[in-house]
């Protein structure tokens, strides 16, 4: 059986001049600003005029365009390697879909159409599930899906924070940068949302929660001093925290060495390469700090190699998983039952 992965990411500016169009993409999807298109369309536009400016000198940083693009195609190229070899009763193929840059769904479905799968297969690059991440990228497939009348046979795996390969990977990164954690202060670094977002039932922060319990239970280093917090804070509203800056400046003021792990990114962009690198080291450096290690996110770490591989081959017999869910929590893709996977 041919099976098609569509492996969804964010997608990231190719050059300078194109920061805008992708800020203005980022800001017009209603999951982002939710308000009704004559009303998204021009803020989105004001929003990404105004920040083009600081956002090409963060690019600027990186020669000049985003690496997610070509990291994500090393992502997708050892899984379909990982899958055929490890399933020897299907063909798969891998596809990447970017959110905010190219290439976009509409632009993918033709080759998807090509490939002539009998199952698609949507697998997120972001760990922990949120409303803005992966149920974004999920919806403008399915929409894209009904607007050229494809239809096949169709299955989400819409998260795994808790798989157990997804955390081995994790530690096998941590590990390979610090072996005695005394004196040092872990602290697992997460893209942020509104606290708006989370009160409205967004799984997010409870998954991430439960990403980072089981990394440090699985340390099983005694009294490891470690914290959860929030970075990439934007606009008026009150997003969730600890913020990951107000953390750093603490700790370094206390003379501890920090190790920042990228708990909620598995692929190195902006806000790896220039947040935690420059800009938090910085931060560090100026309120006293004595050692700042950050670690890889995950890449093409053989463990997430294999957790992807393991959740798309097994997925079968991983049908619903209650405890990927806050309790009393819908599913948020609004699946009929199954939170974390659906087949059609």
């Amino acid at each position: 059986m041919k099976k098609a992965i569509i492996l969804f990411n964010l997608g990231g500016p190719d050059s300078l001049k194109n920061v805008e169009p992708f800020l203005f993409n980022l800001f017009y999807d209603p999951a982002i600003l939710n308000l009704p298109k004559f009303l998204r369309f021009p803020l989105a536009k004001l929003i990404s005029n105004r920040r083009a400016p600081i956002a090409k000198k963060i690019y600027e940083e990186l020669g000049g365009s985003s690496p997610i693009l070509k990291l994500t195609q090393d992502q997708s190229n050892k899984l379909e390697k990982t899958l055929n070899e490890t399933d020897d009763q299907n063909i798969y193929k891998c596809f990447i879909v970017m959110r905010c840059w190219h290439p976009r769904a509409e632009q993918v479905i033709d080759d998807v159409k090509n490939f002539n799968p009998e199952e698609v297969i949507l697998l997120p690059l972001y760990p922990q599930f949120s409303a803005a991440t992966s149920g974004s990228s999920i919806k403008e497939w399915n929409d894209v899906c009904s607007k050229n009348d494809y239809k096949v046979k169709t299955s989400t795996i819409c998260c795994y924070p808790t798989e157990p390969e997804f955390i081995d990977a994790h530690i096998d990164e941590i590990k390979n940068k610090i072996k005695d954690f005394d004196g040092y202060k872990l602290i697992f670094s997460a893209h942020g949302l509104p606290e708006k977002n989370i009160k409205r039932g967004d799984p997010y922060q409870w998954q991430v929660e439960q990403s980072v319990e089981k990394i440090v239970d699985k340390i099983n280093y005694e009294n490891l001093d470690w914290i959860l917090s929030y970075q990439s804070r934007v606009g008026p509203l009150k997003w969730i925290g600890p913020s990951t800056e107000d953390v750093i400046i603490e700790n370094s003021k206390l003379g501890k060495k920090i190790i920042l792990v990228p708990i909620a990114f598995v692929s190195e962009h902006s806000e790896t390469l220039v947040e935690l690198d420059i800009e938090y080291k910085e931060l560090a450096d100026k309120n006293g700090c004595v050692e700042y290690v950050r670690i890889p996110a995950l890449g093409v770490n053989t463990h997430f190699i294999n957790a992807l591989s393991n959740l798309i081959i097994n997925k079968e017999k991983n049908k619903f998983n209650e405890n990927l869910f806050p309790p009393k929590t819908q599913c948020p893709n609004n699946f009929t039952k199954c939170p974390c996977l659906k087949n059609e």
